[in-house]
C-alpha cells in the first residue's frame, strides 16, 4: 500500500479486498496466560463438554486455542463486507482546538449497521451456531449495542433472539430496545420473573436496576435449560476478543497508510471486547520489541481495573457460569446507573486482566463530567457524537494530547470510537441540564465486595 502524501488527508481508507482474512489469536504471543475457568462448585477446571451446553464446539475451540491466526469463514466476511473495512480518521480539528502538537487518529466503528463494533463478533457467533444447528439465542446486554448487534446477526442467520437488557439502561435507552425489536429480537428487562436468579433478585430488591451479572445469569439459566438455545456474550470471553481483532489489524495498515505509527492506543473496558479488538493487534509488535503504550478506560464509578482484585471470581450474579480468573469487583457488585450502561460490568477480560497485571497495558479511571466534557468536544470539532462508552478513550486522549503539549513534543495518538451516541441522547440532555455528577464508587463497598468473596473462597 502507498502512502499518503496529503498533508491535509482526513480520512484513510481500505478496499474491501484488504479486510482481515484471519482474527489475531494473541495467546500465541502472551507468556503468561490466566488460569483455566473454573466450575465453581467443584473448583476444578472446567470440561469443555459442560461448557458444550450453551455454546458450540467451534466457539469452545477458539477459546482454547494458541494458534496466532484463526480463519474468517466466507459467510462472515460476506456479512462483514456490507460496513467492513471501516474508517480510520485523523481528528485535525480536535488537534487545532487543544492546540496540541500531537497527532489524533480514531478508528470509526459507528458506520456498523448496528452502530457499533459489536456486530464483528455477533455475526460470527449467529454463524457458528447456526452451523451447529441452534435455533435460538440467549443475552445479555447493557446500554443496548450488543444486544442490537446480537438482534442483527440473528435476523441474518434465521436465529430466534431473546435478549435481558439490563433494567436501568431499558428504561433510559428506549430507541435501542426498539432497534433489536426492528430486527425481531424479544428483549426482557433484567432482573426479571422469568427466571429464577431474576425472581431471587426482585425478591430482595423489587426496585433493583440490574447488572450485567444479573442480566448474564437470566440469559445462562434460559440457555442451559433448553437443548435448542445457546448463550451469546458479547465481552469477556477469549473468543469474543479474538473476533474483534479486525478492527485492530484494519488500523495497522491504515497507519501505514497515514506513514504513522501510534505511541499510545486507547480503548475504553467494560468487559474488554472493543479494547482488545484496537489494542491486541498492536500488542503483537509489542511483543515483537516495538515501543507501543496500550492504555485501558473505565468509569471510576466501576473501576474494575483500577481498584479490582485479580483473582477468581464469578461472570454472573447467580453463580452458573464458570469462574474467571480476572480483575473483579465481587460477582454481587450492584454499580450505580452511570449513563455507559456498556462499562457497567464487575469483571473484566481474563486476557485483558493478565496484561495489565504484568505491566503490558496500563488502566486508567475517569469521572463522569470530564469524559462528556470530552465527548461535547469531540462531537463539536469532529462533527460526531459518540457513545458515553467511547467517550471514555476520547477523555483519555485528549489527556495524552494536553500532556503532549505541555511536554512540547510530538506524540502519535489512536483511539477506539466503538460507537456513536444517537441512542443515549438522554444522558447528554441530563449533561447539558447539569443534572449528571461525578461519582467515586465507595472504597468500603468495594471491600465489603470483595470480602464476601473471599468468604465464598473460603467455603
Amino acid at each position: 500500500m502507498a502512502k499518503v502524501t496529503d498533508r491535509k488527508q482526513t480520512k484513510f481508507l481500505l478496499d474491501e479486498k484488504d479486510l482481515p482474512r484471519a482474527w489475531y489469536n494473541i495467546q500465541a504471543d502472551m507468556s503468561n496466560l490466566p488460569g483455566p475457568p473454573l466450575n465453581p462448585a467443584t473448583r476444578e477446571p472446567i470440561k469443555p463438554e459442560e461448557l458444550a451446553r450453551i455454546f458450540p464446539v467451534a466457539l469452545l475451540e477458539q477459546e482454547m486455542s494458541r494458534e496466532r491466526w484463526i480463519p474468517i469463514p466466507e459467510e462472515v466476511l460476506d456479512i462483514y463486507r456490507l460496513w467492513r473495512p471501516t474508517p480510520l480518521y485523523r481528528a485535525r480539528r480536535l488537534e487545532q482546538y487543544l492546540k496540541t502538537p500531537a497527532h489524533i487518529y480514531y478508528k470509526y466503528e459507528g458506520v456498523s449497521p448496528a452502530g457499533s463494533h459489536k456486530p464483528n463478533t455477533a455475526i460470527a457467533q449467529a454463524y457458528y451456531n447456526k452451523e451447529a444447528g441452534i435455533r435460538r439465542l440467549t443475552t445479555e446486554t447493557g446500554a443496548g449495542q450488543w444486544g442490537s448487534a446480537l438482534a442483527l446477526a440473528c435476523q441474518f442467520f434465521g436465529i430466534e433472539c431473546r435478549v435481558y437488557m439490563v433494567k436501568v439502561s431499558y428504561e433510559q435507552k428506549p430507541y435501542r430496545r426498539l432497534l433489536m425489536q426492528s430486527w425481531g429480537a424479544e428483549v426482557i428487562p433484567s432482573p426479571s420473573p422469568m427466571t429464577e436468579a431474576g425472581r431471587k433478585i426482585l425478591a430482595e430488591n423489587p426496585d433493583s436496576p440490574g447488572s450485567l451479572g444479573t442480566a448474564i445469569s437470566e440469559a445462562v439459566e434460559e440457555a442451559a435449560s433448553r437443548s435448542d438455545t445457546n448463550y451469546a456474550l458479547g465481552s469477556v470471553l477469549n473468543h469474543v476478543l479474538l473476533h474483534q481483532t479486525v478492527i485492530g489489524l484494519e488500523a495497522k495498515k491504515q497507519m501505514e497508510l497515514a506513514g504513522e505509527y501510534p505511541d499510545v492506543v486507547i480503548a475504553c473496558v467494560g468487559g474488554g471486547s472493543n479494547f482488545g479488538g484496537l489494542v491486541f493487534p498492536f500488542l503483537a509488535d509489542k511483543f515483537a520489541g516495538r515501543e507501543v503504550r496500550a492504555v485501558a478506560v473505565e468509569p471510576t464509578s466501576c473501576p474494575t481495573l483500577t481498584k479490582g482484585r485479580l483473582t477468581y471470581d464469578l461472570a454472573d450474579v447467580a453463580g452458573l457460569t464458570p469462574m474467571l480468573q480476572m480483575y473483579t469487583l465481587g460477582h454481587d457488585f450492584m454499580p450505580p446507573a452511570i449513563h455507559a450502561g456498556g462499562l457497567r460490568y464487575h469483571g473484566d477480560s481474563p486476557l485483558i486482566s493478565m496484561l495489565v497485571h504484568d505491566g503490558l497495558v496500563e488502566a486508567k479511571a475517569v469521572d463522569q463530567l470530564p469524559t462528556f466534557e470530552a465527548a461535547v468536544t469531540f462531537a463539536r470539532t469532529e462533527g460526531i457524537l459518540p457513545a458515553p462508552e467511547s467517550a471514555h478513550a476520547i477523555r483519555a486522549a485528549i489527556d495524552e494530547a494536553l500532556a503532549a503539549k505541555e511536554a512540547g513534543e510530538e506524540r502519535v495518538i489512536l483511539f477506539n470510537l466503538s460507537g456513536h451516541g444517537h441512542f443515549d441522547l438522554g444522558a447528554y440532555e441530563l449533561y447539558f441540564a447539569g443534572r449528571l455528577q461525578n461519582y467515586s464508587y465507595p472504597e468500603e463497598l468495594i471491600a465489603a465486595s470483595l470480602a464476601r468473596l473471599e468468604a465464598m473462597a473460603r467455603r
